[in-house]
Parts: C-alpha cells; structure tokens; sequence
C-alpha cells in the first residue's frame, strides 16, 4: 500500500516520510485508532516505503520488486502477527504463520479490518481470539535473524492487546532491544488495554478521526457509489470505513424500515408483532443483525442532537430526518441512555454468539420500557 491511496491523515504521512529519509526510524512503534480507521494502512504503507527501492519524495514507487512483495504481503522481510483462534484446520496451539495464507487474502481486499470478520473469514466465529505466548517464541526466533533483501527486517503485531499477559511478557526484551535492523509495527484499536510495559517501549502513533465527507469522497471515487447513498452510508458508518463497506452490502433503505417498524411495535408493546419480527431477525446475517442495532444507536444519537435543538448538526436527510424529528417526542436523555445501553449489550451478545432470537426479544422488551416510561 502506498501512502497516496490513504485518506486523509497527511501530518502523519510526512512525519513517517521525514523520519525515515533523516534516518530517525524508531525501532517499534504503535499506530493506533478506531477500527475502520487508517493504522493498518498507515503501518503498511510505512513498510512498504522502507522497503522499497527507488523511494520517491513522498511515497513509495509502487513498481520496484520490493513494492510489489509489499501490495502482494509476501516480503521476506515483512511478516505478520495477529489473534488467531482454534479451528477445524487447526486444532490445537494455533499461531499466526498457521493462517498466512488465509491472512493475505483477507487483508489483501482492503486494510480497513475489523478482528470479527478476520474469525468469520477463518471460520472461528464462536471462538476467543488471542496472541499466545507461542506466538510470542515464534516472533524471538524469527527475528533473530537477520533481514534477507530489504535494509530493515518488519515485524507487524495487529491487536497487540490480544496477547496474554505472558505473551506480552516475553516479548519485552527483543521489544526494547531488538536485533540491529529490526523495527516492530503494532496496530492498536484499545492501546489502553496493553501492558504499561509495552506502552512505555513504543513510540505511539495516534491516527486521526475519519470524517464522513472523507468516507463519502472515498464511495464514490473509488467504489463509484451515487452521491446520494454515499452520503448516507458515510454518516451512518461514522467514521469507520469497513462499517461503511458493510452497509453497502447491506440495504440501507432496508435497515431504516425495519428499524421504524421495529420502535412502532416497542411503542404500541404490540408483542404478536414483535414475536413475528423475532422470528425474521433470526433469518437476517449476523452481520445485518449486528446493523440494525447499529443503525438503532445511530438513530438515538441524531435524535438526541435534533432534541436538544441542535438541528444543523443532525447528519441525516429524507425520510430518515423525518423520524428522527418523530422519535425524538418519545426520547428524553434518561431513556436515550438506556436504548444506548440495551442496544450496545444486543451488539455484545451476538458478537459472542448469543441466540439471535433470544437477543432481539430481550432488547425488545427493555426498550418497551426505555421508550414508555409513563406507561411502564
């Protein structure tokens, strides 16, 4: 990847662009943000531009045989780590070289990745991920050798905060002191939840916030998606580009709908409808289940803006400010609070594999209560 096909993010693009041609390349240093957001591209187009041959004044040739080992993630010099889980290919101590093929195709559709599709593509969905300190012995004996092409040897480390506390231990050392020519690249969407440790052995480096008209330009310049719709998905994926990728697959206008039915059924308690209801969303991918809610907390947010008299900052148009306005007479900030929390538990449990029935009937009922709190 190069750093002109990632958007925005320019001051970090000429800072890793000045360091390395000034030769002040720290050895390990931590990209971090939102999922959905630019660290894995920034990461990778970093290492693209250290290894390429003939670098350019502000990226990497892109032409070079080094370049191309980069875009194809098959550079000797360039090597991976990430959560992996037990799976009927592997059953037993799994690590990261055990799924590179299946890594590769993955990250090689676009590196805006979130680690639930990752289990979903290796088919470990219902399984907890980590970086085991297997994992950890594998990077000490790999990196102890020294760089076969390239300059420098890159290790990249996705979701570092999936390594258990002995994982992390025992990378300690080799993070401080690494062998001469070695850099390591973490890529972090929780860094609060690393080892101070760590922490203290990295050079953060915090990506900045996607916005919604940097996600529309990048619809409808590189997927050729209509204005309109890009629009829409934008400000519904906020920010977060691989959620936007999801909502195209998805039918947006689908969503709303179901959506709207669903708060009417909640506000008449008509439970034969929420029942029938029940009984489609379980028909639904988890990944249009997990929308929906999605889309619901969406919703609250915009409603609440428009509430408390904020109109311009409401991000939706048509039919969909029209309900906003409509929903916003049932919502005040106690119960929006709660419809926020009933929602994000319904996201949790289907995320650990929760009965999709069970779940939406439950959330169901809460919101009842959420949305007629006279009525209770």
């Amino acid at each position: 990847m190069r750093f002109e096909e990632i958007i925005g993010q320019e001051d970090i693009k000429q800072q890793l662009v000045q360091a390395i041609q000034r030769n002040h390349v720290a050895h390990a240093q931590m990209f971090w943000g939102a999922e959905g957001g630019a660290a894995m591209s920034l990461a990778l187009a970093y290492a693209q531009y250290i290894h390429c041959e003939n670098k350019q004044a502000n990226d990497a040739c892109g032409k070079c045989p080094a370049c191309i080992k980069c875009q194809k993630l098959i550079h000797p010099d360039l090597s991976f780590v990430f959560p992996v889980a037990t799976t009927k290919k592997i059953s037993s101590k799994p690590v990261s070289q055990d799924f590179m093929e299946e890594w590769r195709a993955f990250l090689g559709k676009h590196p805006y990745i979130s680690l639930s599709d990752w289990l979903a593509h290796i088919d470990a969905e219902s399984k907890q991920a980590n970086i085991s300190v297997e994992e950890s012995r594998h990077i000490i004996q790999q990196l102890s050798l020294k760089p076969f092409e390239s300059e420098y040897k890159i290790l990249v480390l996705w979701l570092p905060e999936f390594m258990n506390i002995s994982a992390a231990n025992a990378i300690l050392k080799i993070l401080e002191e690494p062998s001469p020519k070695t850099l390591f690249l973490l890529v972090s969407q929780n860094p609060n939840q690393l080892l101070a440790t760590i922490i203290s052995r990295v050079q953060a480096v915090q990506t900045s916030p996607i916005t919604d008209e940097e996600v529309k330009a990048y619809l409808t310049q590189n997927l050729q998606v209509a204005d309109e719709k890009a629009q829409q998905v934008a400000y519904m994926a906020d920010g977060n580009l691989n959620a936007a990728f999801h909502l195209l697959e998805n039918t947006h206008n689908t969503q709303h709908d179901l959506f709207v039915e669903w708060m009417r059924a909640c506000f008449k308690k008509d439970m034969g409808e929420l029942v029938t209801m029940t009984d489609a969303f379980a028909k639904l991918t988890k990944d249009q289940q997990k929308g929906l809610f999605h889309y619901g907390l969406n919703i609250c947010r915009e409603a609440l803006v428009w509430k408390q008299g904020d109109e311009k900052l409401v991000r939706l148009g048509g039919k969909e400010y029209q309900f906003v306005q409509n929903f916003s007479k049932v919502l005040q900030v106690d119960n929006t609070a709660l419809l926020y929390e009933q929602l994000n538990e319904a996201v949790f449990h289907l995320e650990r594999n929760a009965s999709p029935k069970i779940v939406f009937l439950d959330t169901s009922l809460h919101l009842i209560q959420a949305i007629n709190p006279a009525r209770k």
